[in-house]
């Protein structure tokens, strides 16, 4: 016979089965519970009790509870940990409720819809993916900020390295995913993967498939969130081609916003870049770094304010100063929409707004017709600053129902309560005097708690001089509690206007609350003008402290950077340590061949001038005394080795796969950078595909391309190919020590030092010495170096006697790949005994 179950019990269960993926929230007065498995799993990933109800049941239900003030704590490590919440609600009065209180689902939270993000000012990007004649639409949106923007991509790789780039969390597919895919998104990218296949078409302007995937993201939206978010701006086009294409490998490889071995901020441009004071600067700077433009006038708008900014230093420390007082506008927007605007929150607004005049005025005295767009859209919304002025008190605390929230004077409903509680206490301390008087109890006092209401507190040794009208509320064991009627009659007026008032002020909150929301799009359009300005005297401070240079733009496709720095490196080891170098790559010089030992400075050199390039592209100024410069479409890299090894790919596997979408995607407008492409492979199949690489950008992409190698061999190439040149890192050698200069000179490199490193590295001596003997035998006999193009065959490092040419025979005709680890040792050691 099955177990019967309460209403509540069925309740819970009804509402679970239309959220089963989701950790339910069930509140039950004081605290949300849990139950069956979500209690099991959340009680180990919260360290909760586990409890159980029905305890003498057959089948006791599991159980966990959190309380309803801390809710959002727990809440936050489940959303962070990768999971979903439901957050059921008692949607009516328990006082009023006839039966079991109402409840239903009024919020989902999932790692992609997260508003609540504690002090981090950085994005959370929601993402939706939808796919149509092979082609695929990417729409994303941040609910803390209301940012909701879609473009379309050709292909699946562009599309894993935007979602990479975005750094989402949740993926919103509309369409049937294959399995294989779904794995990518999983296992590879760590992404929550959510479905939506129903929408309402929002007719935007978009395409028809941008248009269907921002439809799609629009309704997982509210069918999660459950409100009208009316903080969420249109949705806007963008197309990856209108800004400097930088794959996720290239970001990732150039640390430009997070660093490699942490993740972290720390040691990126980012980092180095960042003297922002808002956080809508902080996640702007963060967009232009992964996004810089490629429309030299858009780049020149910039740099023209930077140098504005740098030729006025007083008015730039003002504009800093005023900059300090303005909080989140974007999210204290979004906090009024979702509901969740406190108090405090509002006194931050007003402070934000009242600081528009002062920077507005800044930008004004500098009497620049540049700034006249940004001037324009600092809107000081005085009525919104007059709302708050008027409504919310400025000792307001966080919390809304504990009163002292709406200023005195508001209402006037509002400040009759006010006026009885506090001539209420009054009455009560009267009270309480001439009760003590008159009975001749000096301990006598009033008090007051929710169970008994107010009371007069009598100790039990003063129990004799009770009078007759006192009457009893409740004994103690060392005292009692007593009521009189004109005690009773003040608490009924007090508790009237203390209940009435908790009322009021919270409906006036909610009224002030409604009212600011015509006023999201207008706050909206503020904070992105801010932001634009913050990040502008972030690049004029950074550029001054470390006196970068205006990088000068072209329409030639030459280079000329002179002396110039590695931004981030500079910044950790010093100007002084630093050693800066030309880049020079003239109209007719598409590729550098750089060679020179490990540790001597040819990534960081490549790395530079990537970093000036992308510097460059944002409107900021530049580490270099000169620097000129075309407008680069696109930057490809390959730097570093790197397994894949969630995918199984190996590094030599990685290499091809960059190389091949520079390859497929590089134009003569774009920047490549190559470092020892090759080496995770056999020594002739890496050298020869390095060569069949530099051959195919020169004779038919032409970009700009840095390609660093060991493969001297290589070198060779500067006399058949004309727009190669090479340049290697210099060294000193004196009395067997080298030392890395550092410094990029003309020509190939001699020697590879590879002795050295390893002596640095601090191999044994002895192995060393050993290592210099052989070395020495193979350079007496080096490889027989062939023209391009001609038939190329391995000759052998030593000499041939008649006497070994039967050892010869047998090494060409043994088979190696079939052979055993213990095979190749026997047939190894036979061969020297032979020799």
């Amino acid at each position: 016979m099955a177990e019967k179950i309460s209403p509540g019990m069925q309740q819970y269960l009804d509402i679970k089965a239309d959220y089963p993926d989701a950790f339910l929230l069930f509140r039950m007065g004081d605290f949300y519970e849990l139950f069956y498995e979500d209690a099991v799993n959340a009680a180990q990933i919260l360290e909760l009790s586990l409890t159980s109800r029905n305890k003498n049941a057959e089948n006791p239900i599991p159980m966990a509870g959190v309380p309803y003030h801390s809710a959002d704590h727990y809440i936050e490590q489940l959303v962070s940990l990768g999971h979903k919440v439901a957050v059921a609600e008692q949607v009516e009065d328990p006082k009023t409720a006839v039966g079991i209180v109402k409840r239903a689902v009024t919020q989902v939270i999932t790692p992609g819809t997260a508003v609540d993000v504690g002090q981090t000012t950085d994005n959370n990007f929601l993402v939706a993916l939808d796919k149509g004649d092979e082609k695929y639409a990417l729409a994303y949106m941040d609910l803390s900020t209301g940012e909701f923007k879609a473009t379309q991509l050709s292909d699946f790789s562009t599309t894993l390295s935007e979602i990479s780039s975005l750094k989402a969390r949740e993926i919103v597919v509309g369409y049937a995913l294959k399995a294989d895919d779904r794995q990518i998104f999983e296992k590879q990218m760590n992404l929550m993967v959510s479905e939506q296949f129903d929408f309402e078409d929002i007719h935007s302007s978009l395409s028809r498939l941008e248009n269907q995937v921002a439809s799609k993201l629009l309704a997982y939206v509210k069918r999660t969130q459950l409100r009208d978010l009316s903080h969420l701006q249109e949705v806007e086009h963008y197309e990856i081609k209108d800004f400097l294409q930088m794959d996720f490998a290239t970001k990732s490889s150039l640390e430009l916003t997070t660093n490699k071995r942490e993740g972290k901020k720390h040691g990126t441009l980012y980092w180095l870049l960042d003297a922002t004071k808002t956080a809508m600067g902080t996640r702007l700077l963060r967009s232009w770094l992964e996004r810089p433009l490629i429309s030299s006038s858009e780049i020149t708008k910039r740099a023209d304010i930077v140098q504005l900014f740098l030729d006025n230093f007083f008015e730039r420390a003002d504009l800093i100063e005023a900059l300090k007082g303005v909080y989140d506008l974007e999210r204290l927007a979004s906090r009024v929409s979702f509901g969740k605007v406190l108090p405090v929150d509002y006194l931050q607004l007003e402070n934000s707004l009242s600081n528009i005049p002062g920077i507005k005025n800044v930008l004004l005295a500098m009497k620049n017709s540049a700034l006249e767009p940004l001037i324009s859209q600092l809107d000081e919304i005085p009525e919104l600053i007059r709302l708050i002025h008027n409504a919310i008190d400025e000792s307001a605390q966080r919390v809304i129902t504990e009163g002292g929230v709406i200023k005195t004077g508001y209402n006037e409903q509002l400040d009759k309560y006010r006026e009885a509680l506090a001539n209420g206490t009054s009455w009560i301390a009267e009270l309480e005097a001439k009760e003590k008087e008159k009975t001749g109890i000096s301990t006598l006092r009033i008090d007051f708690n929710r169970k008994d209401g107010y009371y007069f507190h009598v100790t039990q040794s003063q129990l004799a001089s009770v009078p007759e009208y006192f009457y009893r509320k409740a004994t103690l064991k060392n005292s009692e509690r007593f009521g009189s009627k004109e005690l009773a009659e003040i608490e009924e007026i007090m508790l009237e206007a203390r209940e009435k008032s908790s009322i009021l002020e919270y409906d006036l909150f909610a009224q002030v609350r409604t009212e600011t929301e015509q006023y999201i799009s207008r706050l909206q359009k503020v904070a992105k003008a801010i932001a634009s300005i913050d990040c502008l005297q972030s690049l004029a401070t950074i550029a001054e402290k470390y006196q970068y240079v205006r990088p000068v733009f072209t329409q030639e496709r030459q280079v000329n950077i002179v002396n110039g720095r590695h931004p981030v490196v500079e910044s950790v080891l010093g100007a002084q340590e630093y050693v800066p170098n030309d880049i020079k790559l003239p109209e007719e010089t598409a590729i550098q061949l750089i060679t020179g030992p490990n540790m001597s400075g040819k990534s960081t050199y490549m790395r530079q001038f990537a970093m000036i390039v992308i510097m460059a592209q944002i409107g900021s100024f530049v580490p270099a005394e000169l620097a000129e410069l075309p407008v680069f479409d696109a930057i490809f890299t390959r730097i570093g080795a790197s397994d894949n090894l969630i995918s199984g790919e190996s590094t030599f596997m990685v290499e091809m796969m960059e190389a091949n979408h520079a390859i497929q995607h590089a134009t003569a407008h774009s920047l490549i950078i190559f470092d020892e492409l090759g080496r995770g492979t056999a020594t002739y199949d890496g050298m020869a595909l390095a060569q069949a690489i530099i051959e195919y950008i020169h004779d038919n992409i032409h970009a700009k391309t840095l390609f660093a190698t060991h493969y001297h061999e290589l070198t060779d190439l500067s006399g058949s190919l004309e727009g190669l040149e090479n340049v290697h890192v210099a060294t000193l050698e004196k009395g067997g020590d080298v030392t890395f200069l550092h410094k990029i000179a003309e020509g190939p490199a001699d020697k590879s030092y590879g002795i050295h490193v390893a002596k640095i590295a601090g191999l044994p001596a002895r192995l060393l010495e050993r290592a210099d003997i052989i070395l020495q035998k193979l350079e007496n006999k080096p490889v027989v170096r062939q023209a391009s193009g001609e038939e190329k065959e391995q000759l052998s490092l030593f000499p041939v006697e008649d006497n070994h040419q039967e050892i010869i025979e047998r090494l060409r005709e043994i088979n190696l790949d079939n052979m055993t680890a213990r095979e190749a040792l026997n047939f190894l050691w036979d061969l020297r005994d032979d020799l």
